[in-house]
């Protein structure tokens, strides 16, 4: 699936994913191929992203590397939206 992280300043990060896990209000939920079309709020958190991840030199210094191998982006709010196979996460 297609995954976009876009803050106010630029779009971090743009490509294909495995999965990728939000931080809602009401907790933390993971998003996979072909998920059903979803919209929420994101609260303070990690944006976990699994599958290869290739980080623009640029903004490389936001993310990190978890425990399992899956690429970290820290919150501290934002909104997500899922559909057509595709993730938009709006994030602050």
């Amino acid at each position: 699936m297609k995954l976009e992280i876009v803050t106010p300043e630029a779009t971090l990060f743009s490509g294909n994913v495995t999965s990728v896990a939000v931080p809602g209000v009401d907790g933390e939920f993971q998003m996979l191929d072909n998920h059903a079309p979803i919209v929420s709020l994101l609260g303070k958190g990690n944006v976990k992203i699994y599958g290869e991840v290739n980080i623009e030199k640029a903004y490389a210094s936001k993310f990190s590397k978890g425990e399992n191998g899956e690429t970290i982006l820290p919150i501290t709010s934002g909104t997500v939206e899922m559909n057509n196979n595709k993730v938009i996460v709006l994030a602050d």
